[in-house]
């Protein structure tokens, strides 16, 4: 794949997933203990000969930079990269990023420099693994102008996404973003022709859905971004792309989850500790890559565990972890149970706490359940958070409720006795 640039969607504010992207890039959100969400992108264009990469960023983009600057570096005798484009003022425009289609149109000049055939788009906040380098030759052997990666989804599910409509070749006659009436949904749902025509492994009443994944011929790319109007590729070039191009759709057979909301993350994050995941993060031959980290392999002392992912430089003394993540050096001291919780960790060890101020981590005697406690958070001892008045939103003192899961932001502290 040497004549495929691509380019991952990474500016974007991320404010349903707040506050974990209060003080970070939405694609720099830890994810399953020990990555970020930038890796899974990066790792899928890689393991398809994908190595000139571009990452579009703009907002709170500071620790997403140092990640990538600090994993992805190639030999002298590469001419691999991974390289941020970082929204900026310039003589021709001096505005941000309007949305994914403007942000490419304001660097499609890089892009187009490293004379590329096709360019891959991918969003920065998706959980999955794909074949992309099949998705590429599908769009090369059909000819195809643009190829959308779809994916069934439910009628209910269908009114957050971009809805298609294929026809007996898997070419698009139909792209509406959003669609919330009735008639909308019933006309674009999959008749048993489609299905069987074009292999998309659906239930009944399912719709298929753009995974935010795009492969574009170079010139049809520049001439979408230079004729026509619009700022973001689903609402307003894909549709006008249907009308004018060749634009075919490519299934998707495998796991993916757009993760967005504080809700859907921690969902994701829960299934990933099930004995069998949907998304498999043990196959050796596709693994997401990170920035490898000195640390020592995980100490658990007189525990109970299940279905949890223990990951490195974790120490958890005398608890009880049940369908949860404990994240790099993270702690859960004695007395405590997880159920249900993400602890993504700590960015560093600490040989004692400032004066006045809990361990970072877990403390001693805590409950805390259906929750996220980002990096470097302290959790007093005896603190139960568990929602206890069942709210689906509330802010608090250090603590918020999403989607009726708690979240402890980044380096906040929580007094000892705390109840949520």
């Amino acid at each position: 794949m040497r004549d495929v640039v691509t380019a991952i969607l990474g500016g974007g504010q991320g404010a349903r997933l707040w506050p974990l992207t209060r003080d970070r890039a939405k694609p720099a959100v830890p994810v399953a203990g020990k990555f970020r969400l930038i890796d899974v992108p990066i790792s899928n264009s890689l393991h398809a000969g994908i190595d000139r990469i571009f990452v579009l960023t703009q907002f709170n983009s500071a620790s997403l930079h140092r990640h990538i600057a600090q994993t992805y570096r190639f030999d002298i005798f590469s001419h691999g990269f991974v390289n941020i484009l970082a929204a900026e003022q310039g003589l021709e425009n001096r505005d941000w990023y309007q949305g994914t289609a403007d942000a490419v149109r304001q660097n499609l000049r890089r892009l187009v420099d490293q004379d590329p055939a096709d360019i891959v788009i991918l969003s920065g906040d998706q959980l999955y693994l794909m074949d992309l380098e099949g998705l590429i030759d599908e769009h090369r052997a059909r000819e195809a102008d643009l190829t959308v990666a779809v994916k069934p989804v439910s009628p209910e599910e269908a009114k957050a996404l971009g809805i298609l409509r294929l026809d007996r070749d898997s070419r698009l006659v139909e792209f509406v973003e959003k669609p919330q009436d009735a008639p909308t949904i019933e006309r674009l749902t999959l008749d048993e022709a489609t299905v069987a025509a074009s292999g998309v492994d659906a239930d009944p009443g399912s719709l298929l859905a753009s995974m935010g994944i795009y492969v574009f011929r170079t010139g049809v790319l520049q001439r979408l971004l230079r004729d026509y109007r619009g700022d973001d590729f689903g609402r307003d070039l894909i549709p006008q792309a249907v009308r004018d191009f060749a634009v075919y759709g490519y299934p998707h057979r495998g796991y993916w989850r757009d993760i967005g909301t504080i809700g859907s993350f921690h969902q994701a994050s829960l299934e990933l500790t099930h004995q069998l995941p949907a998304l498999n993060l043990y196959d050796a031959s596709f693994p997401i890559f990170t920035r490898p980290r000195f640390l020592p392999g995980s100490k658990v002392t007189d525990c109970h565990v299940y279905e949890a992912i223990l990951c490195d430089g974790s120490v958890i003394e005398g608890s009880r972890v049940t369908s949860s993540i404990v994240g790099i050096r993270g702690f859960v001291r004695s007395g405590s149970a997880l159920e249900r919780t993400v602890v993504m960790g700590a960015d560093m060890f600490e040989d004692a706490p400032p004066p006045g101020m809990p361990a970072v981590g877990i403390g001693h005697g805590c409950y805390i359940r259906n929750a996220i406690v980002d990096k470097n958070a302290r959790v007093g001892d005896g603190c139960r958070l568990f929602n206890e008045a069942d709210l689906w939103e509330a802010d608090g003192d250090g603590w918020y409720i999403r989607e009726g899961v708690i979240v402890v932001p980044r380096n906040v502290v929580i007094s000892p006795g705390t109840v949520v």
